[in-house]
């Protein structure tokens, strides 16, 4: 009897676990489809100018902004992948604006054996989105400076080395000047929402301890009724 008792308290208490990890990524699931529809609907809004102001509050990450002047000399190779085209190179270059100095722009991506173009003169107009990318972790090497490739977005990083100051703007467009590269605008695709995923597994999980329980609680009363 106590060995019934304690796979019926062992069974139903980890199915119950499982089930409320599986509950509790149901609803993160519900919070990141709010906050990407949130995102979405942010990054698609009219642009407006860039100001100081509007780059010091960070709940504008992802606004649509727009800045003239003129970029200026030198670039960074941030190494990453594109599907169906394989890794590339996101091009980040300083750019004068008039409003708030010299800020980061990513201006797209370009493959890996293309020769970076120089910086155009022309002033210019450029739209985008300001973002600050959380794409470190303690697994990210440290660029590699002397061939100059990075292997993630380190604004503070970046601008340090450029000399600018730790804003940027990802291009939305091709401006009116030629940079190079493909565009490769603010996208909620590349926000991770796994939660779908991760709740099946654990109702899944749930529903095979459950049955792991009942077959060793039916097993144990065939053995003792033979």
């Amino acid at each position: 009897m106590s060995r019934i008792f304690f796979f019926v308290i062992f069974g139903l208490g980890g199915a119950g676990i499982l089930i409320s990890l599986g509950t509790w990524q149901v609803q993160r699931l519900a919070w990141k489809q709010g906050l990407l529809a949130e995102i979405e609907a942010r990054a698609t809004a009219s642009p407006r100018a860039l100001t100081p102001e509007l780059v010091a509050d960070a709940d504008n990450r992802y606004s649509p902004v727009k800045a003239s002047g003129v970029f200026l000399e030198g670039h960074l190779r941030v190494l990453a992948s594109r599907k169906t085209i394989g890794p590339v190179y996101r091009i980040i270059r300083p750019f004068q604006s008039n409003s708030i100095g010299t800020i980061l722009v990513d201006t797209g991506w370009q493959r890996t054996a293309d020769t970076v173009a120089p910086a155009p003169m022309d002033r210019v107009q450029i739209k985008g989105n300001l973002d600050r990318p959380q794409e470190i972790d303690q697994f990210t090497p440290d660029p590699d400076v002397i061939d100059n490739v990075w292997f993630a977005r380190d604004v503070d990083a970046m601008a340090q080395i450029l000399g600018v100051g730790p804003v940027l703007m990802v291009l939305s467009e091709t401006p009116q000047v030629d940079l190079g590269v493909t565009p490769w605008p603010v996208e909620t695709g590349n926000i991770p929402n796994n939660h779908l995923q991760y709740a099946i597994t654990w109702f899944s999980l749930a529903a095979i301890w459950l049955a792991m329980t009942a077959y060793f609680l039916t097993r144990g009363r065939r053995a003792k009724t033979e």
